[in-house]
């Protein structure tokens, strides 16, 4: 795909049907996307969660999802990453929203060196995407509560790190219409900031508490 700016998402791709999957899926119906949305085997078997949790999305394949999204969503297990196509991901705006859990992933060795952001890892293997990070420092509970209209007192935020400036504007577009508050925050090394273990891991605050979380972090590395 070619690259996507914030005005041309007209269709939300989701890899992962689990709980932060399915709501997001909700969400991004009821903001006026088409919701393509993609579990680990055949479509039929998340046709029913989708219809429940998510009514309006599409259950369909990873291929699908990455061919017909303008902006992929990644909601799997971070384990999960290697088993994403490069070739069919490729200059593709991917938003990574996933976390290291050792009692999913096992060793955090096995999956990404502590050196590096678990989402540079996934940014190395999805060479060629446009990958950031974001949608995973908020647990999936407090993205269900629903977001406000830009402008709104009060209104959570999001952060983003990433490397490429066109694709944190098209997941910045996104979170806004989502309803909550994007926060760029720095590279994709800077997103280490948002992971389990962090200040802001958790946070469900607005804007200037959230980044005051993420100097945090920084502060303390």
């Amino acid at each position: 795909m070619t690259e996507t700016r914030a005005a041309e998402i007209r269709t939300v791709g989701i890899l992962g049907a689990g709980k932060l999957g399915t709501v997001l899926a909700r969400l991004a119906v009821e903001a006026g996307y088409r919701v393509l949305v993609a579990g680990s085997s055949d479509p039929s078997r998340i046709s029913l969660t989708l219809e429940v949790l998510s009514p309006g999305a599409e259950a369909t394949t990873a291929d699908a999802v990455a061919r017909e999204s303008d902006i992929v969503i990644l909601a799997l297990p971070l384990g999960k990453h290697t088993t994403l196509s490069t070739e069919s991901l490729h200059g593709t705006t991917v938003i990574d929203a996933m976390n290291y859990w050792w009692e999913v992933d096992g060793a955090r060795d096995n999956v990404a060196p502590p050196e590096i952001s678990t989402t540079e890892v996934v940014a190395r293997h999805l060479d060629g995407a446009r990958v950031v990070k974001g949608f995973n420092h908020m647990g999936y509970h407090d993205v269900d509560e629903r977001g406000l209209p830009s402008g709104s007192a009060g209104r959570r935020a999001i952060a983003i790190a990433g490397d490429d400036a066109a694709a944190v504007d098209a997941a910045s577009a996104l979170i806004d219409a989502l309803g909550f508050d994007p926060v760029a925050i720095g590279d994709l090394a800077t997103g280490r900031n948002l992971e389990p273990g962090t200040p802001a891991f958790g946070a469900n605050v607005p804007a200037d508490e959230l980044l005051a979380l993420v100097e945090m972090a920084t502060a303390d590395a």
